[in-house]
């Protein structure tokens, strides 16, 4: 019999037991607590480092402990076997315990883009029936009686499966032959319904619901839409970390997890239990019974599809990059492991290829790419950078290895968008003294990405870094400093934040930056000149996805990540994953346009077009190699120096400086 070890974890005082020789991140996560383990587990980025009391653990060294680190009893939980009984401190602002409630997502979504009638072609429909009783005269089936009462409500070709038949005869006799019959649609194929197949039968005439889930599967979050079939309405919302987090930030981390012993089938449930509690969360705040859930559709991204589906996703991280599919089947709810109906149909949006998944389908549905006029670029910046281009006749796609720079991963001092990020930076021209907003106006316990983005942009503007992204060591101060890993900017000081350290970033994490904003700038200079436009032939770029939401698009284009067009032409439109779910949920035609949709994609691999390293290259500078690419910054460069020499020689006095100037 194996040996066990007890681990308990503080400050939240959970306790779990464990097989010796059990991994730390392992026990972590068997005791409900989430450890950011960005690289999944691989021991690559540091920033599972927690502290042990006790001498019951076994670990490799590592460059990422020093000396004192290890005299404190530091270790990372990826790399740390358990070998006795412990007590771990995890650092403030890293650990949460995994289900914990979130904050409603999303808006509610108030129309369906896109020409489709949802009322005409509902998805579920529920028919109330009243049936004659049998007798001597009428002996036909219960069954059969169902079918003869749906013709005269139009419904007349529909499949029952067999569990909803072993009560069927019993309820219909205890309601006096009334009922009420909840019925999925036929799909749109070729212009033709295909017969409808009942879901679920109550007794008696009262409607008891017909709900739906619209789920969009991240790699980072998890975001569900309960909406009532009779109204269309979003009954409301509900949010989480996707519970595989802990075993990587990116995908590819966790196509390497998935390779371990009951890696792929760990990583399924631990999306499966992210789901379902979002599941049980909606229903029992809003009094909806699991099994009058009766369809869902879930968008994620290819990889994140064969990860909740349980296909195993390691041929997506070789060459040639081939996905074990693109169109996964219709599947009962029972057979993926949602709790809804058992008999519910759960619908997985179509991918376009290895690194354009569901998710940017629907993203094209939702934002009105698929069917408009005007020449159109749609960007999706998460973990990857997804980007499409095109009109309502062409559409052309690639995924760009963004890597997970801008939600907080391979930085130092990075952190998600959560309560205490850093999401505003204003630096002082003269002090070089950072102002900064957090999100939730909490003590700063790191900065997220579009703080990042406000940061790096200041950096340059105010000259602290020059277009490599280096520090200027000559302004050596207060703020710019040598630092453990080299040259650092201080934005704010142990003693304001809440993790008790300064929070600074260094060379090294504005490398990082860069290469992430010069792969996007690239992706989308590459898709513009495969198809012979200049970026300026761009009439509108719309913004999707949460990152999205928060970034100011001058400062983005200060640093190059964006093109630099007028500002009027870019729009952010939210979470399009999740609505492109939500109108796919809805309306039956909208499933075969999603389809179509998916087809008439083309996709470019970058790894293979010698031209994206150009464009990359050229792009990891700020904000370009290419100063005529960015005008804008240019000109607000200049205005600045302007400035600060006004203020130099004429005291800040303007019409002193046009008066010598004359």
């Amino acid at each position: 019999m194996k040996k066990r070890a007890s681990v308990t974890f503080q400050p939240d005082g959970a306790t779990v037991e464990v097989d010796v020789g059990s991994g730390l991140l392992d026990a972590a996560i068997a005791a409900g607590v989430e450890i950011d383990a960005p690289c999944g587990g691989q021991g690559r980025c540091g920033r599972c480092k927690v502290t042990v009391h006790g001498d019951g653990v076994k670990r490799p060294p590592s460059a990422h402990l020093s000396a004192d680190d290890i005299a404190a009893g530091q270790v990372l939980a990826c790399q740390t076997q358990v070998m006795g009984d412990i007590e771990v401190s995890i650092p403030a602002g890293m650990a949460r315990l995994a289900g914990t409630p979130r904050d409603h997502a999303g808006a509610e979504p108030e129309a369906l883009p896109g020409a489709c009638d949802w009322r005409r072609n509902p998805a579920v429909r529920s028919v109330a029936l009243e049936m004659e009783p049998p007798s001597l005269t009428d002996s036909l089936s219960d069954l059969g009686r169902l079918y003869r009462e749906l013709a005269r409500h139009d419904v007349a070709e529909t499949s029952v499966a067999l569990p909803l038949l072993k009560d069927l005869a019993a309820k219909l006799r205890e309601s006096e032959w009334k009922a009420t019959v909840t019925l999925e649609m036929g799909d749109l194929v070729n212009g033709h319904h295909l017969p409808p197949r009942v879901i679920a039968i109550a007794a008696g005439d009262d409607r008891p619901g017909s709900y739906g889930l619209a789920i969009d599967l991240g790699t980072t979050s998890v975001v569900a839409y309960l909406v009532d079939f009779e109204t269309a309405r979003v009954v409301d919302t509900a949010s989480a970390y996707n519970r595989q987090i802990s075993y990587g930030d990116d995908v590819i981390s966790r196509i390497v997890y998935s390779q371990r012993d009951d890696g792929l089938a760990h990583l399924q449930r631990l999306a499966l239990d992210t789901m379902n509690e979002l599941i049980d969360e909606l229903c029992e705040r809003n009094d909806v019974a699991h099994a009058t859930i009766h369809e869902a559709v879930v968008a994620g991204n290819t990889i994140m599809t064969h990860l909740l589906l349980g296909l195993d996703p390691k041929y997506l991280r070789i060459e040639p990059y081939i996905p074990t599919m693109t169109i996964p089947p219709k599947m009962l709810a029972a057979e993926v492991g949602l709790k809804l109906n058992p008999q519910a149909h759960v619908h997985c949006m179509p991918a376009v290829s290895s690194y354009i998944g569901g998710d940017i389908t629907a993203g094209v549905i939702s934002s009105g790419l698929f069917a408009t006029d005007k020449v159109t670029l749609f960007l999706d910046i998460g973990t990857n950078g997804e980007i499409v281009l095109g009109t309502k006749d062409w559409l052309i796609a690639c995924s760009c290895s963004a890597g997970p720079a801008f939600e907080g991963g391979g930085v130092r001092r990075g952190m998600r968008a959560t309560a205490g990020a850093i999401e505003r930076v204003w630096i002082d021209d003269a002090t070089f003294e950072a102002s900064y907003r957090t999100i939730g106006n909490s003590p700063a316990a790191g900065l997220c990405g579009s703080g990042l983005i406000d940061l790096l942009g200041e950096l340059f503007m105010t000259g602290i870094i020059d277009r490599s992204g280096c520090i200027d060591m000559r302004l050596r101060g207060r703020h710019v400093r040598d630092g453990d890993l080299g040259p650092e900017y201080v934005v704010a000081w142990a003693a304001d934040s809440s993790t008790g350290h300064d929070i600074a970033i260094n060379d090294r994490d504005i490398a990082n930056l860069l290469r992430a904003k010069a792969a996007v700038y690239a992706g989308c200079e590459v898709l513009c000149k495969n198809v012979g436009m200049a970026m300026t032939d761009v009439e509108q770029i719309l913004i999707g996805g949460a990152f999205g939401q928060y970034i100011d698009v001058q400062k983005a284009v200060r640093i190059g990540l964006l093109p630099d067009l007028p500002t009027d032409r870019y729009t952010f439109v939210g979470n399009t994953s999740a609505l492109g779910a939500y109108m796919t949920l809805l309306c039956v035609d909208m499933r075969q346009e999603v389809q179509r949709v998916a087809d008439r994609i083309t996709y470019i691999e970058l790894s293979a077009d010698n031209a994206f390293m150009n464009e990359y290259n050229a792009a990891l500078f700020l904000p370009h190699t290419d100063d005529s690419a960015f005008p804008s910054v240019a000109q607000s460069a200049e205005a600045r120096r302007l400035a600060e020499m006004i203020s130099a020689e004429f005291g800040g006095d303007m019409e002193a400086y046009l008066k010598a100037n004359r």
